[in-house]
């Protein structure tokens, strides 16, 4: 390959990614606007999948977006992406007593996630296997945790980190008074 198509396909996936998410759109409007499946659009955002032209076509077209313009060898501007704390969204499991405050993007979900949780006493969080070679990483913020993954059994304390399988049944609780933990959950 050339030097020029190197940048392009160095370029290409942040472009589309900035495209898309400056028109608010989730990679499922941009799957079902394009025709390309929701994957093959992650895929190509995250570099690790080089578009077909057509699929390129059909992506440009769905973002309304031009082609030259798209991979125009501009600099990207720097910028943060900022989600305020009033604006985090929030599932108050009541069945599991706890609250589960979701931080990662929406179109993160199935991929890496990310999740800040609150258990109140006796709180415990109980997940059925994710995907095959899924896996959490959980860090404790406050209390004590207990972390059960298939059979495998950890007390957690405050700065502790667990790292485990998320591919069998896993659970995490709060047996002592409440807690409040960081959980990062990479499938596959």
């Amino acid at each position: 390959m050339t030097d020029t198509t190197d940048d392009i396909l160095t370029l290409l996936p942040a472009r589309l990614k900035e495209a898309r998410r400056a028109q608010g759109l989730s990679l499922e409007a941009v799957a079902n606007l394009s025709g390309v499946s929701r994957s093959m659009v992650s895929q190509i955002e995250r570099g690790e999948s080089s578009p077909t032209i057509a699929t390129l076509w059909n992506l440009t077209r769905a973002l309304q977006v031009d082609f030259a313009g798209l991979l125009d060898a501009r600099e990207v501007q720097d910028h943060v992406e900022v989600l305020r704390a009033r604006d985090v969204p929030v599932i108050d499991n009541k069945s599991a007593n706890c609250s589960i405050a979701i931080l990662s993007p929406p179109e993160d979900v199935g991929g890496h996630e990310v999740y800040d949780i609150r258990l109140r006493s006796g709180g415990s969080l109980k997940s059925k296997p994710h995907a095959s070679g899924a896996m959490e990483h959980l860090t404790v913020l406050e209390g004590t945790v207990e972390v059960i993954s298939g059979t495998a059994r950890e007390m957690l304390s405050p700065g502790d980190t667990a790292r485990y399988p998320a591919d069998v049944v896993h659970s995490i609780s709060a047996p002592s008074g409440a807690a409040r933990v960081f959980l990062i959950v990479k499938n596959g």
